[in-house]
């Protein structure tokens, strides 16, 4: 058996007039993040986490963007296409686990439907994917509310 680790890190800034897109769950904001695709910077950073732990190089390897193939596109997609490319390769996922460095809005109330979207897209269990969130204190660019921050691991298992 084989057991390899995987660390995902995705930054957005933070603009008025775009949703805000949150482990695939649409989060009530008076800002959104700003990207190619949706923006989601917890899926974007669990892609990676992901990809990486399969050596599969990163995101943007497998949906840059600089493709209309990926313009607007929902992260669920994305990660879906991840889970994909991961069990091809022989990996089951075992667990994830994500931490969302943000000042506002609070989003434990959204939680567990991040949890259950995530859970559902990589065939896991809801005990098998963990969401954290902090603030920086007001502290630098996340504290100002211009961007937010996601980190994410994820253990893969290949027998």
């Amino acid at each position: 058996m084989k057991i390899k680790v995987g660390l995902g890190v995705d930054f957005h800034q933070l603009v008025e007039g775009r949703d805000f897109w949150l482990g695939g769950v649409l989060v009530p904001h008076t800002k959104g993040a700003l990207g190619h695709s949706d923006a989601d910077v917890l899926l974007h950073a669990i892609c990676d986490a992901l990809l990486g732990a399969a050596a599969l190089g990163d995101i943007g390897v497998h949906f840059p963007d600089t493709s209309q193939e990926f313009k607007n596109i929902d992260s669920k997609i994305l990660l879906a296409k991840t889970y994909t490319l991961v069990t091809e390769k022989g990996y089951t996922i075992s667990n994830v686990d994500a931490t969302l460095c943000l000042q506002a809005p609070k989003i434990k109330p959204y939680v567990p439907q991040m949890v259950a979207a995530i859970a559902t897209i990589l065939n896991l269990s809801d005990e098998d994917v963990s969401i954290k969130a902090t603030t920086t204190e007001t502290l630098g660019f996340v504290g100002r509310e211009e961007g937010v921050v996601a980190y994410a691991t994820a253990l893969l298992i290949k027998h």
